[in-house]
């Protein structure tokens, strides 16, 4: 049932507009609810109130279920003293302040920063977070080239040369803009370094 939900919440027609109301606010508590039932050891919920936060209109029955309308958008699990997940969302309503279903869906473009800022434990020092986070997003990174190499090693010595030479200019890359973004700010540099990291991963992918 919750999986029809979902694909029948994905091919929904209305049309999209920005929306600050009640629901927000229904689905974050019915998220919370069902986080701690299940058994996770989750502080918080936060739906980030920005242009990514949409409610669709729906209006329709879904097998025997009404549904009224579709909120959508990008929100945070916060953890006690560790990192939260960055992830966007699904909810659907009888109404707005009833909730009937709520997914959590990958996002790519998470935020190292916030992901080290949302417990307030970590916010006034966030730096051993961010190294935790780019120690692993580095991991990955490596494994990624690890395949990718193995891929022009099996070519020729130009595809090697052309691959050493582009993850050159890519860290050169990285390293610059990270100074530029973090200028004044340790924290925001090791942010920046992070996110592009994952970015890097998430192409070679």
């Amino acid at each position: 049932m919750k999986l029809f939900l979902f694909a029948a919440a994905l091919t929904a027609t209305s049309a999209f507009a920005q929306y600050d109301g009640p629901a927000v606010e229904s689905c974050r508590t019915y998220a919370l609810t069902e986080l701690k039932r299940a058994g996770g050891n989750v502080k918080e919920i936060v739906i980030v109130r920005d242009r990514n936060l949409f409610i669709e209109r729906y209006t329709r029955k879904v097998g025997s279920q009404f549904v009224s309308s579709v909120l959508s958008g990008n929100g945070s699990i916060v953890y006690p003293a560790a990192p939260s997940a960055e992830l966007s969302f699904l909810c659907l309503l009888a109404d707005d302040k009833r909730p009937i279903f709520f997914n959590w869906l990958p996002r790519q473009d998470t935020s190292a920063l916030a992901q080290c800022t949302r417990d307030e434990s970590l916010r006034a020092k966030p730096r051993g977070c961010l190294e935790m986070l780019q120690q692993i997003a580095e991991s990955e990174l490596g494994q990624m080239y690890a395949e990718r190499f193995q891929e022009a090693n099996a070519r020729d010595e130009a595809a090697v040369a052309a691959y050493r030479r582009s993850n050159d200019e890519w860290r050169q890359y990285r390293d610059a803009e990270c100074e530029r973004q973090g200028a004044g700010s340790e924290e925001r540099k090791l942010a920046c370094i992070v996110d592009l990291t994952r970015r890097r991963a998430w192409d070679m992918r």
